[in-house]
């Protein structure tokens, strides 16, 4: 006992004797001000209480619709259920890990009966009982930090699955409000061919009118006709895609297509600011940077935990209990029996297999870190892609709007010509086309705007914050967060 206990003193001298890198966060590219920021009106720096966005990011656009679709994506979305049990399952590795750093205490009961043959003894004898009421205990000594190692990747990689949680849930809120914003964009479209098309018909009873009168030709009103017909087929086309986006959100919602209906909406006006920060803050707001970093602190412990097997392992028994041959003594102190002893493992030859394990952990130490970089690139060029589309299409929808305000002048000139008799019905259907057509891109910039204004969120990182990942205490706790 005096030699176990002086192995298990020697233990805890060496415990601190870990070994394994200390882990560093990689330095990641950044610039002091985003490429679209100076000088641009758009994004002036906003009030305090309006410089940051918030959880529910998608109130910003005060659309009372759109609030309530969102509010359904949290308890029925499945792709957010299942990262959520992808969650659990992490954080379940963590408390197994953890429990390493205590010993495992086993115990079990047994009564047998055997009788030996006297061929084999020459003596005959009856039964014999056993009766046996073992108690074991084992413990692995921390000596060179495997198990802090084992734990410090499990909590990593818990912690990269929580922001795996918070990046899907952002995923699906931004792909939810993207798709909601096209369909309100394709339903001011519709409206808007539904307008052109009820003058288009009024137009055909126009030129029909005149042709009875003689002024016209048949050739107007074939003209006509087919015009009328061609915004008619374009008018029931808009359906198709209508229909695909509804159902894309009640599958976001949690919902079958049919379960969902959406009525006929417009988009209100253009969007709101954005306050983008600086770019220093995107490495704590966005969760798969947040994801990305974390996996760097995994594998670095993955590095400490392969270079552990180069180190003995010493492993403390301990046994005890009762056994009888018979049940009136099987407790008492006579029938009592123990073990105790150290035990203490190396491998001595593996032909480098210890070291080509430790040279593989630092190669995927590397390319996490080229990986975790990458990410963040990628993260800064999404900011700066949607803050020039905003700042683009922003100019653009000023343009445009004066495009449709001379198509608009242009048609009632022409149709009043017309009228008059002065120009052909051809001068007006093109003159129509091209009115259409500009109201259409008018629209359809309005869409992209509010896409570019929802995308610019998400690469924001919608309101999440890199301090809401769970700590290591709460990872541990048996209770779920």
């Amino acid at each position: 006992m005096s030699k176990a206990a002086a192995a298990a003193g020697f233990s805890l001298l060496l415990a601190g004797c870990a070994v394994g890198p200390k882990y560093q966060r990689p330095t990641a590219p950044a610039t002091p001000a985003y490429k679209e920021m100076p000088g641009n009106a758009e994004w002036k720096t906003a009030a305090p209480s309006e410089g940051a966005l918030r959880a529910n990011w998608w109130e910003v656009f005060n659309d009372p619709q759109l609030n309530q679709l969102e509010s359904m994506v949290p308890a029925a979305n499945q792709s957010l259920k299942q990262a959520e049990a992808q969650f659990r399952q992490a954080r379940a590795l963590v408390r197994l890990n953890h429990a390493n750093y205590y010993p495992t205490v086993t115990g079990a009961v047994s009564i047998t009966n055997s009788r030996t043959p006297a061929s084999l003894t020459g003596i005959n004898r009856g039964p014999t009982a056993d009766y046996s009421l073992p108690l074991g205990a084992s413990w692995e000594p921390d000596f060179w930090g495997r198990v802090r190692l084992s734990v410090e990747n499990a909590t990593a990689n818990a912690q990269t699955s929580a922001a795996d949680l918070a990046n899907v849930r952002l995923s699906i809120q931004g792909e939810l409000a993207a798709d909601y914003f096209q369909l309100l964009g394709l339903d001011m479209e519709q409206a808007l061919l539904s307008d052109t098309l009820a003058a288009y018909e009024r137009a055909v009873k126009l030129t029909i009118d005149r042709f009875n009168g003689g002024v016209a030709s048949k050739a107007d009103v074939a003209q006509a006709q087919t015009q009328l017909a061609s915004t008619r087929a374009e008018l029931t086309d808009f359906g198709v895609a209508r229909s695909q986006l509804e159902h894309a959100i009640a599958v976001l919602t949690g919902q079958p297509p049919s379960a969902l209906t959406i009525a006929p909406g417009k988009i209100q006006g253009p969007p709101p600011p954005i306050p983008p920060g600086v770019p220093s803050e995107l490495l704590e707001r966005r969760p798969d940077i947040a994801a990305a970093e974390r996996q760097v602190a995994a594998a670095n412990a993955e590095i400490g935990l392969a270079q552990t097997a180069f180190y003995p392992t010493l492993t403390l028994s301990a046994s005890g209990g009762v056994e009888s041959s018979r049940i009136t003594t099987w407790l008492s102190w006579p029938a009592r029996f123990w073990s105790l002893g150290p035990s203490l493992a190396q491998t001595l030859l593996d032909f480098g297999r210890r070291k080509a394990q430790v040279q593989g952990a630092e190669a995927a130490y590397d390319a996490t870190v080229a990986g975790y970089r990458q990410t963040v690139l990628g993260a800064f060029q999404e900011v700066e892609d949607n803050l020039a589309a905003l700042r683009i299409l922003s100019q653009e929808a000023l343009q445009q709007d004066e495009a449709v305000k001379g198509a608009q002048e242009s048609l009632k000139l022409e149709t009043d010509q017309y009228k008059a008799g002065t120009v052909s019905y051809l001068n007006v259907i093109t003159t129509q086309t091209i009115a259409l057509s500009n109201e259409i891109t008018a629209v359809g910039i309005l869409s992209r705007r509010m896409t570019a204004a929802v995308q610019l969120v998400r690469a924001l990182g919608g309101g999440w914050n890199a301090t809401s990942l769970p700590d290591p205490t709460t990872l541990r706790s048996a209770v779920q967060p």
